[in-house]
């Protein structure tokens, strides 16, 4: 295999990668794309209250899970003077529960937790119930009888059926059986329903969860009706009838298992109160990675503490500056003094702003190569001399900075990120130029370096491209890969076929 075909392999394979990885966070762990981007994230906090009755207190509680797309960011427990434990079922389900001894005064136990909606998601698979048909007396029974048939007259399956029943209640357009079956049924118009159903053969169970509404108080359980036909579940609101799960509805509890249960009291309840906030999308990915809900995120720059995220941020940067002077001199084919002391200048542009740090760049060097020149005539060794020059250039630094500050202009005084070495080095470089080649070389190849460090400058505080760069490193893997492909070009450069113009009108 040739080292062009290996080259073009391996370059695919690594943008591949990069992309695949990219779209991986994107897609899969929720990694915002553009900079900026929020999310609605609800603040549900539980109060449960009850009254004791003397001796021992037990109380349970069925804790969320995440489902319909629901992410649980953060849960947090007050019950002072209680015992507290959270015990798993053999099926992932959570319960909380509070134990005392004795309690001579009504308690409140609090739990709150925040949530966001990360995808529209359905509820997914869950075990079929067994159908139990409801004890009813025989005037009940026989109403119970001519309110299935006659619905199952006027549907085509369970579907159709439960959407004719909640109709009738929503649409209050019952006829004598059906509101015969619902006149002082102790369990309520829900339990009615469930009735029905079960009675009509239908696999049903109840959906419990609170809707999220900006600002309730005191806001109940509210309960969705889900029924099983054509391997899938429906679900039902049986408030206005509507089929599907609404958008602002968290789901609590999934099946006929109580959310509150209390052993040793009476007068339980379960309220909510509800705050929306928004926050940034790397905030929440960030709290996700607090709870452990994610893997990826434990090897992400997001696992680090916050100062080497800041530096890393600065240094992912790097790649971006290089890829502009690849361009540059392998396609355009402008000369620039070095490789990397565009992209070193680019950062200093970074934290002095451009126009300060073209003035700071130009008068450090240029005062560098006066007194470089000067040096020359002292004839002393190099290292003497690049030392020599490493100190004028600190002093030369620092006076800039005082004076600056004196003046009242503070960009200067983030001068000492420039490099100090690299400055000197191009000091000695341009001299050496200077002398070898002459002037006009040093103008051509300074001017090079400061058009790559301009436009190096210009992409790398792009908000897109430090944006991308530090929430998907990956990409510079796919950079890397195109790095790669630059290097085997073996074409013509912008600037020789301006060069050989000439040539080229000669041959038409």
């Amino acid at each position: 295999m040739s080292s062009r075909i290996q080259i073009f392999v391996v370059a695919g394979i690594l943008i591949a990668i990069g992309l695949g990885l990219t779209l991986y966070k994107r897609f899969e762990l929720g990694f915002p794309l553009l900079p900026g981007e929020r999310q609605d994230v609800w603040t549900l906090e539980s109060k449960v209250t009850v009254k004791p009755t003397g001796g021992p207190i037990d109380i349970s509680m069925a804790l969320p899970e995440p489902r319909a797309g629901w992410v649980l960011l953060d849960e947090n427990f007050a019950s002072s003077g209680f015992g507290f434990s959270i015990a798993e079922g053999a099926d992932g389900s959570r319960q909380a529960r509070w134990t005392r001894q004795t309690l001579d005064r009504p308690a409140t136990l609090y739990y709150k937790l925040q949530t966001y909606r990360s995808d529209e998601f359905g509820l997914g698979a869950s075990p079929v119930p067994d159908i139990k048909l409801p004890e009813l007396t025989d005037d009940r029974r026989a109403a119970m009888n001519r309110v299935v048939a006659n619905l199952r007259e006027r549907s085509s399956g369970p579907i159709s059926f439960t959407a004719l029943l909640l109709e009738q209640l929503v649409d209050e357009k019952m006829d004598q059986d059906t509101a015969f079956l619902f006149a002082g049924h102790e369990s309520g118009h829900l339990g009615v329903i469930m009735d029905v159903l079960a009675y009509a053969g239908i696999p049903a169970q109840r959906v419990k969860g609170v809707f999220l509404e900006e600002g309730r108080r005191r806001q109940q359980i509210s309960t969705l009706v889900e029924v099983f036909d054509d391997g899938r579940w429906h679900l039902f609101n049986p408030l206005n009838a509507q089929m599907g799960l609404p958008d602002n509805f968290f789901v609590w509890e999934r099946g006929e298992r109580f959310i509150l249960d209390v052993i040793g009291g009476n007068s339980s309840q379960l309220e909510f109160a509800l705050v929306k906030n928004t926050l940034p999308v790397k905030t929440l990915l960030s709290m996700e990675q607090e709870v452990g809900g994610k893997l990826m995120l434990d090897f992400s720059i997001y696992s680090l503490p916050v100062e080497q995220q800041g530096m890393f941020k600065g240094l992912l940067l790097i790649p971006v500056g290089a890829l502009v002077v690849v361009l540059l001199r392998v396609l355009v084919g402008i000369r620039t003094s070095g490789t990397f002391m565009p992209i070193l200048i680019a950062l200093g542009f970074i934290q002095t702003t451009l126009l300060a740090g073209l003035i700071i760049f130009l008068m450090v060097v240029g005062a560098g190569l006066w007194i470089r020149s000067y040096l020359s005539h002292l004839n002393l060794l190099l290292v003497a001399r690049i030392t020599a020059v490493v100190i004028m250039v600190i002093l030369l630094m620092a006076a800039l900075s005082i004076v600056s500050y004196k003046l009242g202009f503070n960009q200067a005084l983030t001068v000492t990120y420039l490099p100090t070495i690299i400055l000197s080095w191009t000091i000695e470089r341009m001299s050496i130029l200077w002398e070898e080649d002459g002037p006009h070389e040093v103008l051509i190849q300074g001017g090079g370096s400061l058009l790559a460090a301009i436009l190096a400058y210009l992409l790398m505080t792009v908000e897109l491209i430090e944006h991308l760069t530090f929430n998907f490193p990956e990409l510079m893997i796919s950079l890397l890969g195109v790095v790669l492909l630059l290097g085997k070009y073996t074409g013509y450069r912008l600037s020789e076929l301006y060069r050989f113009r000439y040539l080229r009108k000669d041959w038409q």
